[in-house]
């Protein structure tokens, strides 16, 4: 048996943390990164979203038909994107694709925004069509833990307007399952309160495989089993995640 500590501090990190303008996100530091495109440094995210998107963008052949727009910002960045898009767009533009600062996915380094090759490309609203390269992309993200995180259908929800261009990290199987079920992430989380830690989990089988995940409220220490592979995600909603592999 190992033993893990859930802390406020960690109830704040990790792929499924819930960032909006209720969970505004309060980072202790810069995320590891690493760059997106190979040889180019200037699109970040966080070092395993990274890997992943660069595998599902290879795994397309994607390279020459999908730009990687934004990816990691600094508070900072944030805030200046928010200010000057409320200079030349006006605020209800604003409110519907760009979030106040310490209110954006972009500053986890879990989110970037993807649009589809073009000699000129719109750093707010890239086209990312839902045909062609990039719906087989938007099709094939979750196998490599990338939903679209807004879309039109939970606008009222997560109080961001569609944006097909938008993709985040949460992890496998997580994507699948929010898939699979038409949940957003502010859903997932409150679904996923319904198999606490110590009941019967959320199960998910995949090539012989089940995975448990389960929802831990509270802070202190719990004991996992040395047989199972564990991943733990704070929510920034109250709880944290834990995902078992059998």
């Amino acid at each position: 048996m190992k033993t893990i500590a859930l802390t406020s501090e960690t109830m704040r990190r990790g792929s499924l943390a819930l960032v909006n303008a209720t969970h505004p996100f309060a980072p202790e530091s810069k995320p590891k990164c690493l760059p997106i495109t190979p040889g180019s440094s200037e699109i970040l995210l966080e070092s395993r979203a990274a890997s992943c998107m660069r595998v599902l963008i290879g795994s397309i052949n994607g390279w020459d038909k999908i730009v990687p727009v934004s990816g990691y910002r600094s508070a900072a960045e944030q805030r200046r994107i928010y200010e000057n898009s409320l200079l030349e767009n006006g605020p209800e533009f604003t409110r519907k694709f760009v979030a106040p600062p310490g209110c954006s996915e972009h500053e986890t380094g879990l989110a970037i925004d993807l649009a589809e090759q073009s000699s000129e490309i719109d750093y707010i609203c890239p086209s990312f069509p839902g045909k062609g390269i990039c719906q087989t992309l938007r099709d094939t993200a979750s196998l490599y833990g990338f939903i679209q995180r807004y879309t039109e259908a939970k606008e009222n929800i997560t109080g961001i307007a569609c944006e097909p261009w938008h993709f985040r990290f949460v992890g496998y199987p997580h994507a699948i399952i929010m898939n699979q079920l038409h949940l957003c992430l502010e859903e997932y989380i409150s679904y996923l309160r319904q198999f606490p830690w110590g009941c019967n989990p959320l199960q998910f089988t995949a090539s012989g495989r089940t995975i448990e995940i389960y929802w831990a409220s509270g802070f202190g220490e719990i004991g996992l089993p040395d047989t199972h592979l564990a991943e733990v995600s704070g929510t920034n909603a109250g709880g944290h995640v834990i995902t078992l592999w059998q």
